[in-house]
């Protein structure tokens, strides 16, 4: 199997997290590039990466590199996965991918243009139990899909100039941590929610702090999203059917599941760890490269952004660089 060269953009904390199972996983990671080469330097050093760019053009002209993964705040995605498309770099993007679908479709059509692959970091959607519990689904364990209820509360310290509640980074809760349960939502409804009803408390800065949002599709199946910044709530995501109901606790990275039943049996349903969720999204992301299989998540990832968007739309939030 050929040996793919990975590169990071944005040396923070979750990039320190991605190289460590980059390096677990036996791949390799060539170049990590920041808008500061000291601060690249350090990282490479640390993480035993042969390259380090204090300039991110220079870094996308390296011909020796194969991917990009991109973690960076989602407010300049856009800016950095035009520049990987345009050289010639797969990209694997953290989440939010872009602020919105005027961001993300342009993107879509570029990567389809140069044979490109872009997906999502997204561990919904590289986990080993979602694929397990899709199965389940699709074998008719709970019945007809009636409802998804997700909820997610993160509480943030009160800091007016956290990048969480800064307008001009995009903060706030939607893009943050909703995007994680709209993408549990997403995966598990057989079609694209066409009715969307929402409403919005914002934080002081104008970002959203909580929402709530009701989704609908036309096969009649419903989800309803809880978001909050600003207190705690568990990360539970429930799928229900008429014949049992599946619960997902620690939905991000879980890697096990109850499934219950009306007299009140329960199973239990289990599919790899959650220690190696980053491991999975670059397992996933070589095999697409390598053509070992299709990468099959971003069109869940352009329709999650799209309901982010119409949500926004509903709330009257726009961020200053759009």
């Amino acid at each position: 199997m050929k040996e793919l060269n990975w590169a990071i953009i944005g040396p923070g904390t979750i990039a320190s997290e991605f190289a460590a199972a980059v390096h677990e996983s036996g791949g390799k990671i060539y170049a990590v590039g920041s808008r500061n080469l000291e601060r690249a330097q350090v990282f490479a050093d640390e993480h035993h990466i042969e390259k380090a760019y204090g300039n991110y053009d220079e870094m996308l002209k390296d011909s020796k590199i194969d991917i990009v993964y991109l973690s960076t705040p989602h407010s300049n995605h856009y800016e950095y996965l035009l520049k990987c498309l345009e050289n010639g770099k797969h990209v694997l993007c953290e989440k939010a991918i872009t602020v919105s679908s005027e961001q993300l479709d342009p993107v879509i059509r570029l990567a389809k243009e140069k044979n490109l692959i872009v997906a999502e970091a997204m561990t919904i959607y590289h986990m080993p139990l979602y694929q397990k519990l899709k199965e389940v689904v699709n074998a008719g364990k709970i019945g007809k899909l009636k409802m998804v209820q997700v909820s997610f509360g993160s509480l943030k310290p009160y800091d007016v100039k956290s990048r969480f509640f800064n307008k001009d980074l995009a903060g706030g809760a939607l893009l943050d941590i909703g995007t994680y349960a709209l993408s549990f939502a997403r995966f598990f409804l057989s079609s694209q929610p066409d009715e969307i009803l929402t409403t919005v408390k914002t934080f002081e800065t104008g970002v959203d702090e909580s929402s709530g949002i009701i989704l609908k599709n036309t096969d009649d199946q419903m989800a309803v999203v809880t978001l909050t910044m600003r207190a705690k709530l568990p990360k539970r995501g429930i799928v229900t059917g008429d014949k049992a109901y599946i619960t997902v606790d620690n939905f991000p990275r879980a890697d096990k599941a109850t499934l219950t039943y009306p007299d009140g049996r329960t199973e239990t349903i289990e599919a790899g760890d959650t220690a190696k969720a980053m491991a999975y999204e670059f397992e996933d992301m070589n095999a697409a490269v390598l053509g070992d299989r299709r990468e099959e998540t971003l069109h869940l990832t352009s329709d999650v952004v799209k309901i982010m968007t119409h949500v926004r739309k509903q709330w009257g939030i726009r961020y200053p660089f759009e």
